[in-house]
């Protein structure tokens, strides 16, 4: 593991740590273009609305997780890079029994308030039907998603990022065989789609805590589940912005659905067509910035400040290098991309501008990944929750406002586009003053 660390070449040790999870990330993507496909040949404009409609809650869930994924991993990372290794194990297993509780209690809460939360959604009365049935059932297996996040992330730090990916792909995979059968098969609508990505996340989550035994210095031992204050906020500190992160996500998506409700269905349904299109860059552009944060992290707490340079270096030039080729081949394609999904004249219309707008802004974006993650390694929590708050809530829920009564549909399309400049604009300044000691990094 150290020799990886300390003294791999960059490239190597970026793409042994980055590819699994990038890997991971493109079946997860797969997969969320063959449900929307899927969905998609209903022709039930309401059906694929309503499971729109309830993304926002399967990112709250993944950020429930990332408060101790995240977070555990990015200070078991700088406690691997000073070769503290009972620190390690006793965070790990601290995290993954934290999580376990945490989630019971989310769970509980999501079924006593599921009228109103469905109204913060933007459900409809015609929508209503389907996202009810999407909701609970993803509610009632909440506990798998949410725990997945742990060992997941954290068995990437001993540098296994291939048994992470194969935990991942399993699941997925499972996802994709049971999504059709239960769709069309048995016509469970909605709750089928919910029900298919439960039992591919038990599925992934059974894996990862299989694997968890095979690791050197981290634990899923109950007698270690303990950890002094000091790591306990050091977690939190980086795991909440990172958790944050992923709830202004559903914050962003619950304004955006509901401004779009406005303009009918067709337009809430081609946001998600879009949405599940433009993942097909995100996906990959978050692998390899999250894949690279054991690295990071081990190499700023190892102190070797000219590797964490250039490694730093490489993960800009990776992240804008790629978003801009691939914004720019979907970019051209949008129309057909759009049909692929739903052959109607208003939705393609709608769907073309919507992403032509967002990937306008792509490389911008893996900027904004690598600054984040930056502050997430290096335990900056001031510079992270800034981020996590800036570009899906705070900038994008302002711009929505905005430029809903100034342009109609077409501010809330380009809304999005306007949030990711000024929050790049805000990472880089701090950025740069996180690395006042190291500003050649840029």
């Amino acid at each position: 593991m150290n020799d990886l660390f300390e003294k791999a070449p960059i490239p190597k040790a970026y793409f042994h740590l980055a590819l699994p999870v990038v890997l991971g990330m493109v079946a997860s993507m797969i997969y969320n273009l063959a449900d929307t496909f899927f969905v998609a040949q209903t022709g039930n404009a309401d059906l694929v609305a309503g499971i729109a409609l309830g993304s926002p809650l399967f990112s709250f869930m993944l950020a429930i997780g990332d408060i101790f994924g995240l977070g555990g991993s990015a200070v078991i990372s700088r406690a691997l890079g000073k070769h503290h290794y009972e620190q390690s194990a006793r965070i790990s297993s601290f995290c993954f029994y934290i999580a376990i509780a945490l989630s019971l209690v989310i769970t509980a809460l999501l079924l006593v308030f599921e009228q109103p939360i469905l109204g913060l959604l933007g459900a409809t009365a015609a929508t209503r039907p389907y996202i009810s049935d999407f909701y609970r059932i993803l509610v009632l297996g909440s506990t798998f998603i949410i725990v997945s996040l742990v060992p997941g992330n954290i068995i990437r730090t001993e540098g296994l990022a291939q048994l992470s990916m194969i935990a991942t792909i399993s699941g997925t995979v499972l996802t994709i065989i049971l999504d059709p059968l239960f769709l069309f098969g048995f016509h469970w609508g909605a709750s089928g789609v919910a029900f298919a990505n439960v039992l591919g996340y038990a599925v992934n989550t059974g894996l990862l805590v299989l694997f968890m035994r095979r690791t050197k210095t981290l634990s899923l031992a109950p007698k270690l589940a303990h950890v002094s204050r000091p790591d306990f906020k050091a977690v939190v500190a980086v795991g909440i912005p990172a958790s944050l992160t992923n709830l202004t996500q559903s914050f962003g998506m619950m304004i955006l659905n509901s401004y779009l409700a406005a303009y009918g269905a067709q337009a809430v349904a081609a946001m998600g067509i879009v949405q599940k299109i433009y993942m097909v860059v995100m996906m990959v552009m978050v692998g390899f910035a999250f894949g690279a944060q054991p690295l990071i992290g081990y190499t700023y707490g190892a102190k070797n400040w000219d590797r964490l340079r250039a490694t730093l270096r490489f993960d800009l030039k990776i992240e804008g290098g790629y978003a801009s080729i691939c914004a720019i081949i979907l970019m051209l394609f949008a129309p057909q991309l759009i049909k692929l999904f739903m052959n109607q004249a208003a939705i393609i219309s709608m769907g073309t501008h919507m992403l032509r707008a967002m990937l306008l802004t792509t490389p911008l974006v893996g900027f904004i990944l690598v600054f984040t993650t930056v502050f997430q390694s290096i335990g900056a929590a001031m510079s992270a929750l800034t981020m996590a708050l800036s570009r899906q809530a705070v900038l994008l829920g302002l711009a929505i406002v905005i430029l809903a009564q100034l342009f109609g549909l077409t501010g809330i399309i380009w809304a999005q586009p306007v949030a990711d400049v000024l929050t790049c604009l805000i990472g880089w300044a701090l950025y740069h003053q996180a690395f006042k000691a190291i500003r050649t990094v840029a």
